[in-house]
């Protein structure tokens, strides 16, 4: 057994550490500052309650993005430092965002041991590489993200360290399964590297009928396609869709996880997913070759996801809400029925007439997974959504791309149970239809304008918040946009009381309320390494089925025109364009 010391290494503050709801994003050449990363975690394990840290466990992986392997062996060895009994390593440093959740709930070390928390390296859908984003975060023993209590310790910690603690360990072997012990002043140390995908494959065979979904991937009337964008999403595919479920290996895109994501965004949507949207029938030239029947995509650490039919696209909205309507029937885990149903406020209020049909509890909450964590742990919500590609339930506490599209597999298999051998198949774009002809449509649209300058960023919010202490003169503007918009009848900035802690979180995002229903939402997004994101969202119901089949472009274009002209965009930002629309 190798024997190792521990050193206190001096260092000083850096300042701008302050972890977001989705941890601590910059780009690699700061991570790279001498002890720029070491700080970090310092300040983490000093945020942790002592149970939390010594003699516990610690899982340490991520997406795989360049500077991944790195950071796994200089938390390994902080680990020790630390005085942490084992730290537990997806083979390759690989582990989703959803997997790490699911080993801190679910896995049991063979002496025993469970994790009490986790490193999750990744900066989700955000590019990687030498001059792309890295990102840290901490999830907590329940498996979700850690609360902001946690974060601001950390935070506060950050802008006073003087020293951290590691250990003299040599790097660690991540490419190979099995344990390596060694022994410090207080004893022995453990890092297991384990296998990535067995803990997730066990516990989504313990949520779905795999069996259905295997007769519908084996139906020659089905195809099917997924795309991991080259994240970590490709870590799970092959065990799942091709062994699992009996699907075509071909039937797999860009599932080689690579730290730089093979030069692409890993965002699943319309405009990064290129590939997977032309194969679909979407992409902007007609292809002579028949699109799959259904099509998914999930993000660099493979917790959103993008759900397609041939030539067609599902919102993100929509899908929660067609998820929560088809759970109990479709799903086996959910057969009991749903505790309640969540979204987050920017999301369209698609679940929010379901919930109200089939009478389940119901919250909108701030954009954060936490906010969704704090309602399961308290038994209040089954499954949840927010319109940034992210869905999931109570199995963990983190989005789940992977879970999302077995759901989606799933509906479509119980959909089709009948008529397999014979008779129409009912399609991703059936389902939505029928979806629509009973609860009514919110045509919805996001636009993104990414990497604004702060400032103007801030001076735009700014403007609109002083605009909404006169209606009058809000609906004046909006009149002389269109003047067939209906009018402003609230605007506020969005804030929310927890109803598990108590706890209030403000300034959630401006909103302007129609009378008619419609919504205009601003945001800035905190998922950047750099700049600021403006996120715009823009949404009108329409319960009337004989309007639910226009183009939702076409649809929203009067209130996109209201949305542009009352926030000045171009104005305050130069643009005379998002950078996506969704």
């Amino acid at each position: 057994m190798v024997l190792f010391n521990v050193s206190r290494v001096e260092t000083t503050p850096f300042g701008d550490q302050k972890p977001g709801t989705s941890g601590l994003r910059k780009k690699v050449k700061v991570f790279k500052q001498p002890n720029y990363l070491q700080n970090f975690v310092q300040s983490t394990f000093n945020a942790l309650t002592p149970q939390n840290v010594r003699g516990a466990t610690l899982v340490v992986s991520g997406d795989g993005r360049y500077f991944s392997k790195d950071a796994i062996q200089i938390i390994t060895k902080m680990a020790a430092g630390n005085g942490l009994r084992r730290v537990w390593v997806g083979q390759n440093g690989l582990l989703s965002t959803p997997a790490v959740s699911a080993v801190i709930r679910e896995r049991v070390g063979v002496d025993g041991s469970k994790a009490t928390g986790a490193f999750i390296l990744t900066a989700s859908h955000n590019p990687g590489g030498p001059n792309e984003d890295f990102g840290i975060k901490y999830n907590m023993e329940n498996g979700g993200p850690a609360p902001e209590g946690i974060t601001d310790k950390i935070y506060e910690n950050t802008k006073t360290i003087k020293e951290y603690l590691i250990a003299d360990l040599p790097d660690v072997d991540i490419t190979a399964i099995g344990v390596t012990s060694y022994c410090g002043s207080e004893g022995q140390f453990d890092v297991e590297v384990f296998d990535s995908a067995s803990d997730y494959v066990k516990l989504m065979k313990s949520i779905f009928d795999f069996e259905s979904i295997r007769k519908l991937l084996s139906s020659p009337k089905f195809t099917f396609c997924y795309d991991a964008l080259h994240g970590v999403g490709g870590a799970y595919a092959n065990r799942i869709f091709v062994e699992e479920l009996g699907a075509q290996e071909s039937s797999l895109l860009n599932c080689v996880p690579k730290e730089d994501f093979g030069g692409g965004h890993p965002d699943p949507n319309l405009t990064y997913a290129k590939e997977l949207v032309a194969r679909m029938g979407l992409g902007k030239s007609n292809s002579e070759v028949e699109p799959p029947e259904f099509g998914a995509a999930s993000d660099g650490d493979a917790d959103r996801n993008m759900i397609l039919g041939k030539r067609f696209f599902v919102t993100p909205s929509d899908s929660v809400a067609i998820i929560a309507a088809n759970a109990v029937e479709a799903i086996p885990y959910f057969s009991a029925g749903l505790k309640g149903v969540a979204r987050s406020m920017p999301t369209s209020a698609a679940l929010d007439v379901v919930a109200k049909n089939l009478n389940l509890k119901f919250f909108e909450v701030p954009t954060g997974w936490k906010f969704f964590g704090n309602l399961m742990d308290a038994g209040l919500c089954s499954v949840c959504g927010e319109e940034s590609f992210g869905t999931g339930s109570d199995h963990i506490r983190e989005k789940d791309g992977i879970w999302a599209v077995l759901a989606w597999l799933s509906i479509l298999a119980y959909k089709n149970r009948e008529n397999l051998g014979g008779g129409k198949l009912v399609t991703v774009e059936d389902i939505v239809h029928n979806h629509w002809a009973t609860y009514g449509r919110h045509y919805y649209t996001r636009y993104d304008y990414e990497n604004v300058d702060a400032g103007a960023a801030k001076e735009l919010m700014a403007c609109l918040v002083k605009l909404q202490s006169s209606l009058t003169e809000v609906n004046e503007i909006v009149s002389g946009i269109h003047s067939d918009v209906s009018k402003v009848v609230h605007a506020d900035e969005f804030e929310y009381k927890d109803p598990v802690d108590g706890s209030i979180s403000k300034h959630q995002g401006i909103r302007y309320l129609f009378e008619d229903g419609s919504r205009l939402v601003f945001r800035l997004s905190g998922t950047g390494s750099e700049g600021a994101t403006i996120r715009l969202y823009i949404e009108q119901y329409e319960k009337d089925p004989s309007k639910t089949g226009r183009d939702s472009q076409d649809a929203l274009a009067p209130l996109v025109a209201v949305a542009l002209g009352l926030s000045k965009m171009q104005e305050f930002t130069g643009r005379s364009a998002p950078t996506v629309i969704t």
